[in-house]
């Protein structure tokens, strides 16, 4: 049988597109070659798609893909254009798309729903997971349903609303875009004066912004993988990793001290906790994972409180980074799963998923679910 093809989509149309194309460097350099086929697809700032020579981006730094410009431009020197809707209907049964945008047209549910659209297999969660993990008004609600604790938050589109929310929460607030991820457009307002400027930038990202109470808190984090509905002792039931600490040398864990300044943070792993709290964190990392319908992966984020100890539940990130500093495959390889090994269980993942759901009957006329023939270029 032929090597099934991994169709890595990378860059996009977010403030994270950079980004994205250093974690897709990670990904296709993990992908075994003796396993699969890697094509690579760039999409450009333009909604654009490419298909790139997986070598182009493996012979760039990631410093020079951070940077953008001329790595962009070589990636895509020559390439052909695609039509996105012929290149996803036309993946065969046992090949998979893997996406790897970060941010709003990528993580956000409106990729994933092209890909269900076109029936093509593909790594990650959901549209509605998507959707809900990355609009944070939308996670804190669900994140509340399910008695998840979480800091003080309010949602505002205005000054006017940015300010009572500050107001009533307390300073200092941090005010953040709500459909944005890698801290982008984060801002710390400790006095009324600041928030105006605080949402302006949030704004510039998204058409509402969240505003959160800043509490004294170290901030945690926990891998989670796997099939939420599969039984205990299945060999993709859901877990989660050791627990990661981020302790910023910045006043806060920002866009820069993530991906620019080398000594922006260090990364605890383990995180220096009580068993007890690290225990806490898994727990409760597993518990938002379902009831926010995430699959296969996320990145978890937490608070613990200074003063209490108390853990709070802060925000999934549906598609975390793979970058050499991410703390995402990090938190796995010292949990004693390999980079490598993470990749391939990711798209066996995004393949055990297709499966169930062509076994779907669509015809309600019909006696009976039945089984569909594979679908795309092998029929």
């Amino acid at each position: 049988m032929s090597r099934p093809f991994v169709v890595v989509l990378c860059g996009g149309r977010s403030a994270e597109r950079l980004v994205s194309l250093v974690s897709a460097r990670c990904v296709v350099a993990h992908l075994p070659p003796a396993r699969f086929r890697v094509r690579l697809v760039h999409i450009g700032a333009d909604g654009s798609w490419a298909e790139v020579a997986p070598r182009r981006l493996l012979a760039e730094s990631p410093a020079a893909l951070h940077a953008g410009g001329a790595a962009v431009r070589r990636l895509r020197a020559g390439a052909e254009p695609l039509n996105p809707w012929t290149l996803l209907s036309s993946l065969g049964a046992q090949d998979c798309a893997f996406p790897v945008l970060h941010g709003p047209l990528g993580e956000d549910g409106t990729l994933q729903g092209l890909l269900e659209m076109a029936g093509a297999a593909y790594v990650g969660c959901g549209v509605y997971g998507s959707a809900a993990g990355m609009d944070k008004e939308a996670t804190k609600r669900v994140a509340a349903q399910a008695g998840l604790p979480q800091v003080p938050w309010a949602v505002a589109r205005d000054a006017a609303q940015a300010l009572a929310a500050a107001r009533r929460l307390g300073f200092p607030v941090f005010v953040k875009p709500a459909r944005m991820g890698s801290s982008v457009g984060v801002v710390k307002a400790s006095r009324p004066s600041e928030v105006a400027a605080a949402l302006r930038e949030a704004l510039r990202y998204d058409e509402k912004a969240l505003v959160e109470k800043g509490v004294p808190a170290r901030e945690v984090e926990t891998a989670v993988l796997g099939d939420p509905w599969a039984p205990a002792g299945d060999r993709f039931a859901l877990r989660a990793s050791i627990v990661g600490e981020i302790a910023p040398n910045a006043e806060f864990y920002d866009y820069r001290a993530k991906y620019l300044d080398p000594d922006g943070a260090r990364l605890l792993v383990p995180a220096p906790l009580p068993a007890r709290t690290a225990a806490r964190v898994r727990e409760l990392a597993l518990t938002a994972f379902r009831a926010l319908d995430l699959y296969g992966l996320a990145r978890v984020d937490f608070f613990v409180r200074k003063d209490t100890g108390a853990v709070l539940f802060n925000e999934p990130n549906t598609l975390p980074g793979f970058t050499p500093a991410s703390m995402y495959p990090r938190l796995w390889r010292e949990s004693g799963v390999p980079t490598a090994r993470l990749v391939e269980t990711l798209v066996a993942l995004a393949l055990r998923r297709a499966r169930a759901r062509r076994r779907l009957d669509a015809d309600p006329g019909s006696s009976g679910p039945r089984t569909k023939r594979p679908r795309g270029r092998n029929n």
